[in-house]
């Protein structure tokens, strides 16, 4: 009894120490209450022309009124643009906490409204609207009024591209040297393969022809390393530094998403091998002919520094027959495809390969 008598009384302690603590903690609950939705201030312009050459020149400035979530914490202010009144799809250019302006440079605005969907090169109107919100969750968030402008955004070329360099390549190891171009996925801008011709050697990916770093290449044979300028540079493809088995059509493939590889034996045989092919259309003011990389290789065809104006354009080959796709800078072209949309002009060098369809054109100054 004395035993039960004990437990009783401790359980009972336990059970007042519980009720008073909830008490306290009742007390001290944090609640906030939603704010009333900032303002934010028409803009003293309503046409901005976005300027190129001075990208981190002050575009704009935007101001609002201060949230009141009836709580002393630090607010979180998002700014968010759109190409439509309803901010279907919202673009965030910048996140303030605590303060009520933000100002956008040249190159951030442009950024902003090709990410919106605004082409280049024409006034178009760009919404805008702050979210105010609490913590980093978000939470209790609330959408001002919405403001709206002109803009005139320049061209912002958001891809990356890479180059082959090594003797198992038409280039050797030579990093200015008519390097073959990777050809990157239209639907994906991290997955990157090229098919052809490789001689017995080694090879490596470059960012930019003419420099030798970034570099990429294997470490372990099974991912990709990279050498940004600062440390030391990675082993060679396709197998940390050891040399492709025998000379032949391979596909290579290359995912800077995930840091994967592959190297593949590729079958050419019963390919048709054209004997030229031109590079037609309304984007250029008269056909130009492609030149094939190298005696080893008649399949990957190049044009360098191709005058290209806005319009569109074909593969036409000796054969009679047109390649075309409905993506423009790269994709996968198909015999009697659409013809390939050329959205900005510049000087492009533009590369096709006839044997899985791929094609880039790349643009040299934009």
């Amino acid at each position: 009894m004395k035993m039960k008598r004990k437990i009783s009384i401790l359980l009972s302690s336990l059970f007042a120490l519980f009720v008073f603590t909830a008490c306290e903690d009742d007390s001290d609950q944090f609640t906030v209450t939603e704010t009333d939705p900032v303002s934010l201030s028409e803009l003293s312009i309503d046409m901005i022309e976005l300027d190129a050459a001075n990208p981190n020149n002050p575009a704009v400035t935007f101001n609002w009124t201060v949230a009141d979530y009836g709580q002393p914490a630090e607010e979180r202010y998002a700014l968010e643009v759109s190409s439509d009144e309803t901010f279907t799809n919202p673009v965030v250019p910048s996140t303030v906490n605590g303060n009520n302006t933000v100002t956008l440079s040249m190159g951030e605005l442009n950024s902003a409204a090709g990410n919106a969907g605004l082409p280049p090169f024409e006034w178009n109107t760009l919404y805008a609207r702050i979210v105010s919100s609490l913590g980093t969750q978000n939470g209790v968030a609330v959408g001002s009024n919405v403001i709206t402008f002109q803009v005139f955004p320049f061209f912002n070329y958001p891809f990356k591209d890479y180059y082959l360099v090594g003797n198992a390549t038409a280039a050797d190891w030579n990093n200015n040297n008519n390097n073959p171009a990777l050809f990157r996925d239209a639907d994906n801008s991290n997955l990157y393969t090229y098919t052809g011709f490789f001689n017995s050697g080694e090879f490596k990916v470059l960012e930019v022809k003419g420099l030798w770093q970034p570099q990429w290449g294997t470490n372990d044979g099974a991912s990709i390393d990279v050498n940004p300028g600062d440390t030391s540079d990675p082993g060679t493809f396709p197998n940390n530094n050891s040399s492709i088995g025998a000379a032949g059509y391979y596909t290579f493939t290359i995912n800077f998403g995930n840091s994967s590889f592959s190297f593949e034996a590729f079958d050419e045989s019963g390919a048709t091998d054209y004997m030229s092919i031109d590079i037609e259309g309304s984007a250029l003011t008269g056909p130009v002919s492609m030149t094939r990389l190298s005696a080893s290789d008649s399949h990957v065809w190049y044009a360098n520094s191709v005058a290209l104006n806005p319009g569109d354009l074909a593969f036409s080959t000796d054969l009679g027959s047109t390649w075309g796709s409905e993506t423009s800078f790269s994709g996968k072209a198909t015999e009697g495809g659409s013809n390939i949309p050329v959205i900005v002009g510049d000087l492009y060098d533009v590369w096709f390969n006839d044997l899985t369809g791929d094609y880039i054109m790349i643009p040299l100054n934009l």
